[in-house]
């Protein structure tokens, strides 16, 4: 294809020069625009206008987000969300033969659709140890929290913006081997009960129930009118948690790794108390801390459930 050189001046005038250059020449059409309908392109913040094709992404991609905050994957996490009768229906499951064959023998009329481990793998994000089985399935509904507190008995655990999928999961785990009676997170600081969450949870997140609160601080006024007693979990607490825990319906409050709990939610507890640690190395993440609180909690009585 043959092409023509065209210098075109700044002040946009017609050409200077035009001349067709000689031998086979290889090249795309140049295409000089003025700075004003370059402008024209761009929102007033100067970036890029967004068009129907961007707007089409976005919305591709929203899809998409919520599709995986739908999975759950892992054995024992896909068993007990089947198991849920709380749970609402499947949207698929997938399973290699192998798996297909163990899911058929609790459920033969449950569709499954079996696809090798990669492909599984291909559904899942990133690292995702699937266990050859994978479900997507709506997230579980929360309780209130007046169901979840009455009557007032046995102990709940409290998340003060605690994001860490597998510390949420695992706090979920340690809750249903002790005997709480449930789990209560921030709404907008929590991870969804779902994908890597429900695999460090094995199954958990549909064995303890959970309630979402916006404000954790007058939640716990709420769970004190119910006859609830809140402790809070700190480090630089002067007495320790078995001889503040008293036998009665107790909520334990975690706060974040590093941050600690913060100062409304503080203030709103009832004692605050630190774990024991006659080794002296006194850093413990959340998940740890959450099983020898609950531990402690269940062994001085609080673990009476109605």
């Amino acid at each position: 294809m043959k092409t023509l050189a065209i210098t075109v001046p700044r002040d946009g005038k017609e050409p200077i020069s035009s001349k067709r250059l000689p031998g086979p020449h290889f090249g795309a059409r140049l295409i000089v625009t003025s700075n004003r309908q370059r402008n024209e392109r761009r929102d007033p913040r100067g970036r890029p206008a967004a068009g129907p094709d961007h707007a089409a992404g976005l919305g591709h991609r929203r899809r998409l987000e919520e599709a995986q905050a739908e999975w759950i994957w892992g054995w024992h996490a896909v068993a007990a969300a089947l198991e849920n009768p709380r749970r609402e229906p499947l949207k698929r499951l997938v399973a290699t033969a192998e798996r297909a064959r163990r899911l058929a023998e609790a459920d033969p009329s449950r569709p499954i659709e079996i696809l090798d481990g990669p492909a599984i793998a291909r559904l899942l994000p990133a690292g995702a140890i699937h266990q050859g089985v994978a479900l997507r399935i709506p997230l579980i509904e929360p309780l209130d929290l007046a169901e979840l507190g009455r009557p007032a008995a046995g102990f709940l655990v409290m998340l003060d913006q605690v994001t860490d999928p597998q510390n949420v999961g695992a706090v979920f785990r340690s809750a249903a081997a002790l005997g709480a009676r449930g789990v209560i997170v921030q709404d907008r600081h929590a991870p969804p009960l779902a994908g890597a969450l429900a695999k460090a949870a094995a199954g958990a997140i549909d064995r303890v129930a959970h309630a979402r609160e916006v404000n954790l601080s007058r939640a716990l006024d709420r769970l004190e009118a119910m006859g609830w007693r809140a402790v809070g979990l700190d480090s630089a607490a002067a007495e320790e948690l078995a001889s503040v825990l008293d036998g009665g319906p107790t909520v334990i409050v975690l706060g974040s790794e590093g941050e600690g709990l913060r100062r409304l939610v503080r203030e709103h507890c009832d004692a605050l108390a630190r774990i024991a640690m006659p080794g002296g190395f006194e850093s413990l993440n959340i998940a740890a801390a959450a099983a020898i609180a609950l531990y402690e909690a269940s062994r001085a009585g609080s673990g009476a459930r109605p």
